[in-house]
């Protein structure tokens, strides 16, 4: 092959390779669908007569499994590659949803949908993204937000067609579980097939092309080597407030457009429409930051806006609308944006070789996130009367955060680890 033909095939290999992008974003819109989850939230608790803290056990429990499933699916990857990883994901997950059709209480509901979906999506989840980190060496950042950014946006396309489904006398609510989940099965399923790794170990010379500037081997390191790493906690520690602040809105914010904010129930329905654009646009968004800034700055840019709208909401939160949305709004965002901050920042510290492993231990602080994020803002309401104490903890933790970040998130040495 002539220099000519490697030059080439390294132009037609970059343009093709958006296309990974595109798969990925409509594996996600799928697996985000977990997003629009409160759309059954009341439906259930009529159909069962249960509490809404009981409602709410399906959702958090399937946060969770999904990401403590996410380092089993790293390991998953590098041996099988994605395509079968997400093809087993996806079957999982789709199984979740047709199997909680036949629930007959909500912790049936709990275990089918929330152990079963939740274990399926932590697989499938991180196939697209080790797929796009491959093919986008240098700056993967924008293109791994605008991956992700489907999951962002899904509660957007889908809680619409939910309720649409629940509300048909011929379908109802466990029935929407049901033709969801057969939907979802085929659809993952199929894109699966699509994806696929760069050929680097066949032709290194052609990824040369397409890779201006290598990771240096010092810096591809292991899961055991990345976790000895001061690197891996910062980040870790970081991505863990970022996504308790974003998941602790995105929990409450119907809850807190009517209790706090005054709105009446429709406007606040339509305001988590608008949150969700802007979950789904942070991604992109702090993507492009983080290749242009580097994950530090990127990272002090997040805490800030989510230290600001926090004091703004708990100072001038009380039947003040407007704020409300701008607040969540940025909320929102900045939970998009550590969803794509945390997995170009962990290619940029720990090299792209064992990027599904690494990201897979790095994404269990998404799970501790929704943990924490639920129980505190349950428990500042219970203890309180008012969720908008939970945002003055929350401004703290983003100070903790910007901290950690500013002496933590340094860009690695290339000549050491």
């Amino acid at each position: 092959m002539t220099r000519h033909d490697l030059k080439l095939f390294g132009m037609e290999a970059a343009k093709g390779r958006w296309v990974f992008v595109a798969i990925g974003l409509l594996i996600n819109v799928c697996l985000g669908s977990i997003y629009a989850f409160s759309v059954f939230r009341k439906p259930l608790e009529v159909l069962w007569g249960i509490s809404s803290s009981q409602s709410g056990y399906p959702f958090m429990v399937f946060l969770a499994v999904f990401a403590v499933a996410m380092p089993l699916a790293g390991s998953l990857i590098e041996r099988w590659g994605p395509r079968l990883t997400a093809t087993l994901g996806g079957l999982l997950a789709g199984t979740g949803w047709i199997a909680a059709s036949f629930s007959v209480d909500i912790a049936t509901l709990t275990l089918l949908y929330g152990v079963i979906g939740g274990a399926g999506v932590g697989i499938v989840y991180g196939c697209p993204i080790a797929v796009v980190v491959k093919w986008f060496p240098r700056h993967s950042g924008l293109a791994i937000g605008l991956t992700v950014m489907g999951f962002g946006v899904s509660a957007l396309l889908i809680a619409p067609l939910m309720k649409a489904m629940i509300l048909l006398p011929e379908i109802g609510i466990m029935h929407t579980f049901l033709y969801l989940g057969i939907a979802f099965t085929i659809v993952i399923a199929l894109l699966a097939q699509l994806l696929r790794f760069p050929s680097d170990a066949r032709n290194p010379t052609a990824s040369a092309t397409l890779t201006a500037a290598p990771v240096p081997p010092a810096l591809n390191l292991n899961r055991q080597a990345m976790l000895k790493t001061r690197r891996f906690y910062a980040l870790w520690a970081t991505y863990t407030i970022g996504c308790l602040a974003g998941l602790m809105a995105i929990g409450i914010a119907s809850p807190v457009g009517t209790e706090v904010a005054q709105l009446d129930a429709p406007t606040a329905a339509l305001a988590v429409s608008l949150f969700a654009v802007f979950n789904g646009l942070g991604r992109p968004l702090f993507g492009a930051l983080t290749d242009k800034l580097g994950p530090k700055h990127t990272a002090i840019v997040s805490f800030t806006l989510i230290l600001s709208a926090s004091l703004l909401l708990f100072f001038f939160g009380q039947g003040n609308a407007m704020l409300y949305l701008v607040a969540f709004c940025v909320l929102w965002m900045c939970l998009g944006g550590w969803l794509a901050l945390a997995p170009t920042a962990t290619g940029i510290f720990f090299g792209k070789l064992h990027y599904a492993q690494n990201y897979g231990v790095m994404f269990t602080a998404y799970g501790a996130g929704a943990i924490l994020g639920t129980l505190l803002s349950g428990s500042i309401k219970d203890i309180t009367g008012s969720y908008l104490h939970a945002f003055a903890i929350v401004a703290g933790l983003a100070v903790l955060g910007m901290l950690i970040a500013a002496m933590g998130l340094n860009a690695p040495d290339k000549r050491t680890t």
